[in-house]
C-alpha cells in the first residue's frame, strides 16, 4: 500500500536532496523514488515552482557535449527546509501515536 503525498512534503523532500549536492532532474527523481512514486512529470513542475519562490537556482554544466540544467538551494530554500523538517518531526510524532499507539521517545 501506498500513501499519498501532499505538495508539501514533496517541496520538503525536493529541498532535502538539492541540500545534500546540487542535482539535475533525472537524478533526483531516481532519488525520490526510493521513497515516494514520482515521475519526471510531475517533479519539474515542482522544481519550477521552488525556484519561482527562490528556494532554488539553476545553472547549467556540459554533459558529454549536451547542457545539463542543476539545481542548487538557496538561504530562502535552506530557510524553509529548515522549517519542513520541524514541521515534519511534529506531524511524525502525532501520527506515528495514532498508528502505533506508542509515545514519542524523551
Amino acid at each position: 500500500m501506498s500513501f499519498p503525498i501532499s505538495s508539501g512534503l514533496l517541496d520538503a523532500m525536493v529541498l532535502s536532496v538539492v541540500d545534500r549536492s546540487d542535482t539535475y532532474g533525472y537524478e533526483m527523481t531516481q532519488m525520490l523514488r526510493q521513497a515516494v512514486d514520482v515521475s519526471e512529470s510531475t517533479l519539474y513542475p515542482v522544481l519550477r515552482r521552488l525556484q519561482k519562490n527562490g528556494m532554488l537556482e539553476t545553472y547549467d554544466k556540459e554533459f558529454m557535449g549536451r547542457n545539463r540544467r542543476y539545481y542548487k538551494i538557496t538561504t530562502t530554500g535552506c530557510e524553509a527546509l529548515g522549517q519542513y523538517r520541524i514541521d515534519w518531526k511534529d506531524h511524525k510524532a502525532k501520527v506515528d501515536r495514532i498508528l502505533t499507539g506508542e509515545e514519542e521517545a524523551v
